[in-house]
Protein backbone atom coordinates (compact mmCIF):
# COMPACT_ATOMS: atom_id res chain seq x y z
CA UNK A 1 0.00 0.00 0.00
CA UNK A 2 1.26 3.47 -0.85
CA UNK A 3 1.22 5.99 1.98
CA UNK A 4 -1.42 8.72 1.53
CA UNK A 5 1.17 11.41 2.19
CA UNK A 6 -0.78 14.04 0.27
CA UNK A 7 -3.73 13.60 2.64
CA UNK A 8 -1.42 13.60 5.66
CA UNK A 9 0.30 16.81 4.59
CA UNK A 10 -2.94 18.56 3.62
CA UNK A 11 -4.49 17.88 7.04
CA UNK A 12 -1.47 18.82 9.14
CA UNK A 13 -1.56 21.96 11.30
CA UNK A 14 1.92 22.91 10.11
CA UNK A 15 1.13 22.82 6.38
CA UNK A 16 1.31 26.36 5.02
CA UNK A 17 -0.48 25.76 1.72
CA UNK A 18 -4.01 25.19 2.97
CA UNK A 19 -6.59 26.21 0.40
CA UNK A 20 -4.11 26.04 -2.50
CA UNK A 21 -4.07 23.25 -5.12
CA UNK A 22 -0.88 21.23 -4.71
CA UNK A 23 0.76 17.92 -5.45
CA UNK A 24 3.65 16.00 -3.93
CA UNK A 25 6.42 16.30 -6.49
CA UNK A 26 8.80 13.97 -4.71
CA UNK A 27 9.82 12.26 -1.48
CA UNK A 28 13.45 12.17 -0.40
CA UNK A 29 14.87 9.98 2.38
CA UNK A 30 17.10 12.00 4.71
CA UNK A 31 17.94 9.35 7.27
CA UNK A 32 16.94 6.34 9.37
CA UNK A 33 17.35 5.70 13.09
CA UNK A 34 16.53 2.35 14.70
CA UNK A 35 14.95 -0.73 13.12
CA UNK A 36 11.93 -3.00 13.37
CA UNK A 37 13.86 -5.57 15.39
CA UNK A 38 12.38 -6.38 18.79
CA UNK A 39 9.16 -4.57 17.98
CA UNK A 40 10.65 -1.35 16.64
CA UNK A 41 10.17 1.41 15.97
CA UNK A 42 12.28 2.46 13.06
CA UNK A 43 12.38 6.25 12.67
CA UNK A 44 12.67 7.57 9.14
CA UNK A 45 13.09 11.22 8.26
CA UNK A 46 11.73 12.13 4.83
CA UNK A 47 11.54 15.39 2.93
CA UNK A 48 8.56 15.95 0.64
CA UNK A 49 8.50 18.52 -2.13
CA UNK A 50 5.15 20.27 -2.46
CA UNK A 51 4.47 21.89 -5.84
CA UNK A 52 1.60 24.37 -6.19
CA UNK A 53 -0.60 24.41 -9.28
CA UNK A 54 -2.22 27.81 -8.88
CA UNK A 55 -1.20 31.09 -10.50
CA UNK A 56 1.27 31.83 -7.73
CA UNK A 57 2.99 28.48 -8.27
CA UNK A 58 6.28 27.62 -6.62
CA UNK A 59 7.38 24.78 -4.36
CA UNK A 60 8.01 24.16 -0.68
CA UNK A 61 9.78 21.48 1.32
CA UNK A 62 8.33 19.78 4.40
CA UNK A 63 10.01 17.45 6.87
CA UNK A 64 8.20 14.23 7.75
CA UNK A 65 9.57 12.26 10.72
CA UNK A 66 7.75 8.93 10.49
CA UNK A 67 7.63 6.08 12.99
CA UNK A 68 7.49 2.56 11.54
CA UNK A 69 6.35 -0.66 13.26
CA UNK A 70 5.99 -4.24 12.05
CA UNK A 71 2.57 -4.41 13.73
CA UNK A 72 -0.16 -1.82 14.43
CA UNK A 73 0.24 0.19 17.63
CA UNK A 74 -3.15 0.81 19.21
CA UNK A 75 -1.81 3.64 21.40
CA UNK A 76 -0.78 5.51 18.23
CA UNK A 77 -4.02 5.13 16.27
CA UNK A 78 -4.59 8.89 16.43
CA UNK A 79 -1.27 9.47 14.62
CA UNK A 80 -1.54 6.70 12.01
CA UNK A 81 -0.50 7.68 8.49
CA UNK A 82 -0.93 4.31 6.72
CA UNK A 83 0.94 1.19 5.66
CA UNK A 84 3.97 0.95 3.41
CA UNK A 85 6.71 -1.31 2.13
CA UNK A 86 9.51 0.97 3.23
CA UNK A 87 12.72 0.76 1.14
CA UNK A 88 14.88 0.66 4.28
CA UNK A 89 12.67 -1.07 6.86
CA UNK A 90 10.38 -3.30 4.81
CA UNK A 91 6.60 -3.75 5.34
CA UNK A 92 5.43 -1.60 8.25
CA UNK A 93 2.67 0.48 9.76
CA UNK A 94 3.56 4.17 9.70
CA UNK A 95 2.77 6.89 12.25
CA UNK A 96 3.57 10.58 12.72
CA UNK A 97 6.70 10.15 14.83
CA UNK A 98 6.31 13.24 17.01
CA UNK A 99 3.46 11.44 18.80
CA UNK A 100 5.63 8.36 19.46
CA UNK A 101 7.76 8.45 22.60
CA UNK A 102 9.90 5.54 21.47
CA UNK A 103 10.72 7.26 18.18
CA UNK A 104 11.50 10.55 19.91
CA UNK A 105 13.80 8.65 22.28
CA UNK A 106 15.81 7.64 19.18
CA UNK A 107 16.38 11.31 18.41
CA UNK A 108 17.31 12.27 21.96
CA UNK A 109 19.76 9.36 22.20
CA UNK A 110 21.32 10.41 18.90
CA UNK A 111 21.95 13.90 20.29
CA UNK A 112 23.72 12.32 23.26
CA UNK A 113 25.69 9.79 21.21
CA UNK A 114 25.65 10.89 17.55
CA UNK A 115 25.90 8.17 14.89
CA UNK A 116 29.43 7.78 13.56
CA UNK A 117 28.23 8.19 9.98
CA UNK A 118 25.13 8.82 7.92
CA UNK A 119 23.33 11.71 6.32
CA UNK A 120 21.82 12.92 9.63
CA UNK A 121 24.27 15.02 11.62
CA UNK A 122 23.64 15.76 15.31
CA UNK A 123 25.60 18.81 16.51
CA UNK A 124 26.06 19.48 20.23
CA UNK A 125 27.19 22.45 22.32
CA UNK A 126 29.11 21.61 25.50
CA UNK A 127 27.92 22.26 29.03
CA UNK A 128 24.74 20.25 29.53
CA UNK A 129 24.19 16.54 30.19
CA UNK A 130 20.91 15.38 28.66
CA UNK A 131 18.41 13.44 30.74
CA UNK A 132 17.90 10.27 28.69
CA UNK A 133 15.56 8.62 31.18
CA UNK A 134 12.63 10.98 30.74
CA UNK A 135 9.85 10.62 28.18
CA UNK A 136 8.65 13.02 25.49
CA UNK A 137 5.50 15.16 25.38
CA UNK A 138 4.28 16.80 22.18
CA UNK A 139 3.10 20.42 22.39
CA UNK A 140 -0.26 20.29 20.68
CA UNK A 141 -0.96 23.98 20.12
CA UNK A 142 1.89 24.83 17.78
CA UNK A 143 1.12 25.74 14.18
CA UNK A 144 4.25 25.96 12.03
CA UNK A 145 6.65 23.53 13.76
CA UNK A 146 6.48 20.52 16.07
CA UNK A 147 7.94 20.91 19.57
CA UNK A 148 8.56 17.97 21.87
CA UNK A 149 9.54 18.36 25.55
CA UNK A 150 11.68 15.73 27.24
CA UNK A 151 10.52 15.92 30.84
CA UNK A 152 11.69 19.17 32.41
CA UNK A 153 15.11 18.92 30.80
CA UNK A 154 15.07 19.83 27.12
CA UNK A 155 12.86 20.86 24.22
CA UNK A 156 13.21 19.64 20.64
CA UNK A 157 11.80 21.92 17.96
CA UNK A 158 11.44 20.11 14.64
CA UNK A 159 11.09 22.48 11.71
CA UNK A 160 8.29 21.30 9.44
CA UNK A 161 8.63 23.72 6.53
CA UNK A 162 12.28 23.46 5.54
CA UNK A 163 14.09 26.28 3.78
CA UNK A 164 17.44 25.24 2.30
CA UNK A 165 20.25 27.06 4.07
CA UNK A 166 21.15 27.81 7.66
CA UNK A 167 18.17 28.58 9.89
CA UNK A 168 18.61 31.88 11.76
CA UNK A 169 16.80 30.43 14.79
CA UNK A 170 19.75 28.06 15.22
CA UNK A 171 22.55 30.45 14.29
CA UNK A 172 21.29 33.26 16.52
CA UNK A 173 20.62 30.93 19.46
CA UNK A 174 24.09 29.45 19.09
CA UNK A 175 25.73 32.87 19.28
CA UNK A 176 23.62 34.03 22.22
CA UNK A 177 24.17 30.75 24.07
CA UNK A 178 27.94 30.85 23.61
CA UNK A 179 27.87 34.49 24.76
CA UNK A 180 26.06 33.50 27.96
CA UNK A 181 22.93 35.56 27.28
CA UNK A 182 20.28 35.37 30.00
CA UNK A 183 17.51 36.28 27.58
CA UNK A 184 17.18 33.09 25.51
CA UNK A 185 16.71 29.41 26.21
CA UNK A 186 20.19 27.87 25.97
CA UNK A 187 20.85 25.93 22.78
CA UNK A 188 21.99 22.33 23.40
CA UNK A 189 22.38 21.24 19.79
CA UNK A 190 20.79 20.96 16.37
CA UNK A 191 20.01 18.43 13.67
CA UNK A 192 21.01 18.87 10.04
CA UNK A 193 21.70 16.69 7.05
CA UNK A 194 24.43 16.34 4.45
CA UNK A 195 21.72 15.76 1.83
CA UNK A 196 21.92 19.12 0.09
CA UNK A 197 18.87 20.66 -1.58
CA UNK A 198 19.33 23.55 -3.99
CA UNK A 199 23.02 23.28 -3.09
CA UNK A 200 22.31 24.17 0.55
CA UNK A 201 22.42 22.35 3.88
CA UNK A 202 19.08 21.46 5.46
CA UNK A 203 18.69 22.22 9.16
CA UNK A 204 15.89 20.09 10.56
CA UNK A 205 15.56 20.90 14.25
CA UNK A 206 17.09 22.34 17.40
CA UNK A 207 17.41 21.00 20.94
CA UNK A 208 17.36 23.61 23.68
CA UNK A 209 16.72 24.29 27.33
CA UNK A 210 13.14 23.62 28.42
CA UNK A 211 11.83 26.66 30.28
CA UNK A 212 9.66 24.79 32.72
CA UNK A 213 8.41 27.84 34.64
CA UNK A 214 7.76 29.93 31.53
CA UNK A 215 4.56 31.88 30.98
CA UNK A 216 3.62 33.22 27.56
CA UNK A 217 4.13 36.99 27.37
CA UNK A 218 1.00 37.53 25.31
CA UNK A 219 -1.18 35.64 27.77
CA UNK A 220 0.30 37.58 30.70
CA UNK A 221 -0.50 40.85 28.94
CA UNK A 222 -4.09 39.77 28.28
CA UNK A 223 -4.48 38.80 31.94
CA UNK A 224 -3.27 42.25 32.98
CA UNK A 225 -5.82 43.91 30.71
CA UNK A 226 -8.65 41.74 32.03
CA UNK A 227 -7.63 42.67 35.56
CA UNK A 228 -7.82 46.36 34.68
CA UNK A 229 -11.22 46.01 33.02
CA UNK A 230 -12.54 44.25 36.12
CA UNK A 231 -11.76 47.27 38.31
CA UNK A 232 -14.42 49.93 38.28
CA UNK A 233 -12.60 53.14 39.16
CA UNK A 234 -8.87 52.40 39.20
CA UNK A 235 -6.26 53.48 36.69
CA UNK A 236 -3.75 51.09 35.12
CA UNK A 237 -1.03 51.94 37.62
CA UNK A 238 -3.36 51.31 40.56
CA UNK A 239 -4.45 47.72 39.87
CA UNK A 240 -2.66 44.64 41.14
CA UNK A 241 -2.12 43.32 37.62
CA UNK A 242 -0.30 46.41 36.37
CA UNK A 243 2.07 45.28 33.60
CA UNK A 244 4.32 48.34 33.34
CA UNK A 245 7.15 46.88 35.44
CA UNK A 246 7.16 43.79 33.23
CA UNK A 247 7.11 45.94 30.10
CA UNK A 248 10.12 47.81 31.44
CA UNK A 249 12.00 44.57 32.18
CA UNK A 250 11.18 43.36 28.68
CA UNK A 251 12.63 46.57 27.25
CA UNK A 252 15.87 45.93 29.13
CA UNK A 253 15.95 42.32 27.91
CA UNK A 254 15.57 43.39 24.28
CA UNK A 255 18.21 46.12 24.59
CA UNK A 256 20.72 43.71 26.11
CA UNK A 257 19.93 41.10 23.47
CA UNK A 258 20.51 43.64 20.71
CA UNK A 259 23.79 44.65 22.34
CA UNK A 260 24.98 41.04 22.44
CA UNK A 261 23.97 40.46 18.83
CA UNK A 262 25.86 43.61 17.79
CA UNK A 263 28.98 42.28 19.48
CA UNK A 264 28.92 38.94 17.66
CA UNK A 265 27.35 39.64 14.26
CA UNK A 266 28.47 42.19 11.65
CA UNK A 267 27.12 45.71 12.03
CA UNK A 268 27.28 48.66 9.68
CA UNK A 269 25.51 51.82 8.69
CA UNK A 270 22.86 51.72 6.02
CA UNK A 271 23.67 53.82 2.97
CA UNK A 272 21.30 56.52 1.76
CA UNK A 273 20.61 54.31 -1.26
CA UNK A 274 19.64 51.40 0.97
CA UNK A 275 17.51 53.70 3.08
CA UNK A 276 15.72 54.87 -0.05
CA UNK A 277 15.14 51.20 -0.94
CA UNK A 278 13.61 50.64 2.51
CA UNK A 279 11.24 53.54 1.94
CA UNK A 280 10.35 52.23 -1.52
CA UNK A 281 9.59 48.80 -0.02
CA UNK A 282 7.26 50.40 2.53
CA UNK A 283 5.47 52.26 -0.27
CA UNK A 284 5.18 49.02 -2.25
CA UNK A 285 3.63 47.20 0.73
CA UNK A 286 1.14 50.03 1.11
CA UNK A 287 0.28 49.89 -2.61
CA UNK A 288 -0.37 46.16 -2.34
CA UNK A 289 -2.38 46.61 0.87
CA UNK A 290 -4.66 49.19 -0.74
CA UNK A 291 -5.95 46.48 -3.06
CA UNK A 292 -6.88 44.32 -0.07
CA UNK A 293 -8.00 46.93 2.46
CA UNK A 294 -9.68 49.84 0.66
CA UNK A 295 -10.17 51.67 3.98
CA UNK A 296 -6.44 52.43 3.93
CA UNK A 297 -7.02 54.95 1.16
CA UNK A 298 -8.16 57.55 3.73
CA UNK A 299 -4.71 57.40 5.36
CA UNK A 300 -2.47 56.71 2.37
CA UNK A 301 -1.10 60.23 1.96
CA UNK A 302 -0.27 60.47 5.65
CA UNK A 303 1.46 57.08 5.61
CA UNK A 304 3.50 58.02 2.58
CA UNK A 305 4.74 61.16 4.34
CA UNK A 306 5.83 59.04 7.31
CA UNK A 307 7.72 56.69 4.97
CA UNK A 308 9.27 59.54 3.01
CA UNK A 309 10.55 61.14 6.22
CA UNK A 310 13.21 58.44 6.53
CA UNK A 311 14.22 58.14 2.86
CA UNK A 312 17.30 60.34 3.20
CA UNK A 313 18.57 59.19 6.60
CA UNK A 314 22.26 58.32 6.25
CA UNK A 315 23.28 57.30 9.76
CA UNK A 316 21.06 54.28 10.40
CA UNK A 317 22.88 51.44 12.15
CA UNK A 318 21.83 47.94 11.11
CA UNK A 319 22.65 44.56 12.63
CA UNK A 320 21.26 41.11 13.33
CA UNK A 321 17.77 41.49 14.85
CA UNK A 322 14.84 39.24 15.70
CA UNK A 323 12.76 40.36 12.74
CA UNK A 324 9.32 39.22 13.88
CA UNK A 325 9.10 40.33 17.50
CA UNK A 326 5.86 40.60 19.46
CA UNK A 327 4.60 39.55 22.88
CA UNK A 328 3.87 36.05 21.62
CA UNK A 329 7.61 35.62 21.00
CA UNK A 330 8.45 36.20 24.66
CA UNK A 331 8.35 34.02 27.77
CA UNK A 332 8.43 35.16 31.39
CA UNK A 333 10.34 32.83 33.72
CA UNK A 334 11.33 33.07 37.37
CA UNK A 335 14.72 34.29 36.11
CA UNK A 336 13.33 36.99 33.84
CA UNK A 337 12.19 37.46 30.26
CA UNK A 338 13.27 35.16 27.44
CA UNK A 339 12.97 35.92 23.73
CA UNK A 340 12.17 33.01 21.40
CA UNK A 341 11.83 32.13 17.70
CA UNK A 342 14.58 34.01 15.87
CA UNK A 343 13.49 32.65 12.49
CA UNK A 344 12.28 36.07 11.32
CA UNK A 345 9.03 36.83 9.52
CA UNK A 346 7.85 33.48 8.10
CA UNK A 347 6.38 34.96 4.92
CA UNK A 348 9.75 36.36 3.82
CA UNK A 349 12.34 34.31 1.90
CA UNK A 350 15.31 33.13 3.97
CA UNK A 351 17.65 35.43 2.04
CA UNK A 352 15.66 38.43 3.32
CA UNK A 353 15.23 37.09 6.87
CA UNK A 354 18.97 36.87 7.48
CA UNK A 355 19.71 40.42 6.30
CA UNK A 356 20.72 42.97 8.95
CA UNK A 357 18.11 45.55 9.88
CA UNK A 358 17.60 48.37 12.34
CA UNK A 359 16.87 47.32 15.94
CA UNK A 360 13.99 49.78 15.79
CA UNK A 361 12.07 47.23 13.70
CA UNK A 362 11.98 44.89 16.72
CA UNK A 363 10.96 47.78 18.97
CA UNK A 364 8.14 48.67 16.58
CA UNK A 365 6.87 45.09 16.65
CA UNK A 366 6.65 45.17 20.45
CA UNK A 367 4.92 48.56 20.47
CA UNK A 368 2.28 47.23 18.08
CA UNK A 369 1.82 44.18 20.31
CA UNK A 370 1.21 46.40 23.35
CA UNK A 371 -1.43 48.21 21.32
CA UNK A 372 -3.10 44.95 20.26
CA UNK A 373 -3.46 43.30 23.66
CA UNK A 374 -6.07 45.58 25.26
CA UNK A 375 -8.14 45.81 22.09
CA UNK A 376 -8.23 42.02 21.75
CA UNK A 377 -9.58 41.74 25.30
CA UNK A 378 -12.03 44.57 24.65
CA UNK A 379 -13.54 42.52 21.82
CA UNK A 380 -14.42 39.66 24.17
CA UNK A 381 -17.14 41.79 25.80
CA UNK A 382 -20.56 41.53 24.21
CA UNK A 383 -22.63 44.03 26.20
CA UNK A 384 -23.98 47.04 24.37
CA UNK A 385 -23.92 49.39 27.36
CA UNK A 386 -22.57 52.63 25.90
CA UNK A 387 -20.95 53.72 29.16
CA UNK A 388 -19.21 50.36 29.56
CA UNK A 389 -17.97 50.41 25.98
CA UNK A 390 -16.63 53.94 26.39
CA UNK A 391 -14.94 53.10 29.69
CA UNK A 392 -13.21 50.02 28.29
CA UNK A 393 -12.01 51.94 25.24
CA UNK A 394 -10.51 54.57 27.57
CA UNK A 395 -8.87 51.89 29.73
CA UNK A 396 -7.55 50.04 26.69
CA UNK A 397 -5.87 53.20 25.43
CA UNK A 398 -4.50 53.90 28.92
CA UNK A 399 -3.06 50.38 29.28
CA UNK A 400 -1.46 50.52 25.84
CA UNK A 401 0.04 53.97 26.36
CA UNK A 402 1.43 53.13 29.81
CA UNK A 403 3.11 49.91 28.72
CA UNK A 404 4.43 51.23 25.43
CA UNK A 405 6.03 54.10 27.34
CA UNK A 406 7.51 51.82 30.01
CA UNK A 407 8.94 49.46 27.37
CA UNK A 408 10.38 52.22 25.17
CA UNK A 409 11.91 54.18 28.07
CA UNK A 410 13.65 51.06 29.38
CA UNK A 411 14.88 50.08 25.92
CA UNK A 412 16.17 53.45 24.74
CA UNK A 413 17.35 54.96 28.06
CA UNK A 414 17.22 58.40 26.45
CA UNK A 415 14.88 60.76 24.66
CA UNK A 416 14.71 59.69 21.04
CA UNK A 417 16.46 61.88 18.52
CA UNK A 418 14.38 63.25 15.65
CA UNK A 419 15.94 60.65 13.35
CA UNK A 420 15.21 57.76 15.74
CA UNK A 421 11.66 58.93 16.24
CA UNK A 422 11.09 59.21 12.48
CA UNK A 423 12.53 55.73 11.85
CA UNK A 424 10.53 54.13 14.66
CA UNK A 425 7.34 55.82 13.42
CA UNK A 426 7.94 54.48 9.92
CA UNK A 427 8.50 50.94 11.19
CA UNK A 428 5.37 51.11 13.35
CA UNK A 429 3.27 52.39 10.44
CA UNK A 430 4.70 49.74 8.10
CA UNK A 431 3.89 47.02 10.64
CA UNK A 432 0.33 48.31 11.01
CA UNK A 433 -0.15 48.24 7.24
CA UNK A 434 0.97 44.60 7.23
CA UNK A 435 -1.49 43.89 10.05
CA UNK A 436 -4.43 45.31 8.09
CA UNK A 437 -3.79 42.84 5.27
CA UNK A 438 -3.35 39.93 7.67
CA UNK A 439 -6.56 40.74 9.52
CA UNK A 440 -8.54 41.34 6.34
CA UNK A 441 -7.59 37.89 5.12
CA UNK A 442 -7.78 35.97 8.40
CA UNK A 443 -9.89 37.89 10.98
CA UNK A 444 -11.88 40.58 9.16
CA UNK A 445 -13.58 41.78 12.35
CA UNK A 446 -10.16 42.68 13.77
CA UNK A 447 -9.01 44.91 10.92
CA UNK A 448 -10.22 47.91 12.93
CA UNK A 449 -7.34 47.38 15.40
CA UNK A 450 -4.49 48.30 13.03
CA UNK A 451 -6.68 50.83 11.23
CA UNK A 452 -7.18 52.67 14.50
CA UNK A 453 -3.42 52.77 14.99
CA UNK A 454 -2.91 54.08 11.47
CA UNK A 455 -5.48 56.79 12.14
CA UNK A 456 -3.28 57.99 15.01
CA UNK A 457 -0.14 58.15 12.88
CA UNK A 458 1.30 61.64 13.02
CA UNK A 459 3.60 63.39 10.58
CA UNK A 460 6.16 66.02 11.43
Amino acid sequence: MTLPLDEFVAGARWFGGKGRPFRLEGVRRLGVLGSLADGGPGLVVDLVTVAYDDAEGGKEYYQLPLSCYAKPQEALDHARVGEADDPDLGPCVVYDAVHDRAAMAHLLTAFDAPPAEGPLRFERLPGHDLDLETHSTLFSGEQSNSSVAFGDDSLLKLFRKITPGRNPDISVHEVLTRAGSDHVAALYGWLETDSLVEGEVLQLGMLQQFLRTASDGWELALASVRNLFAEGDLHAEEVGGDFAAEASRLGVALRETHETLAEHFPTRRRTTGEQAELTAAMHARLDAALGVVPELEDYADRLRRVFDAVADLSDVEIQQVHGDLHLGQTLRTVKGWKIVDFEGEPAKPLAERVLPDSPWRDVAGMLRSFDYAPQVVERTYSDADALGVEQRAYRAAEWSRRNRTAFLDAYAQHDLTDEEDALLSAYVADKAVYETVYEARNRPTWVAIPLAAIARVRTS
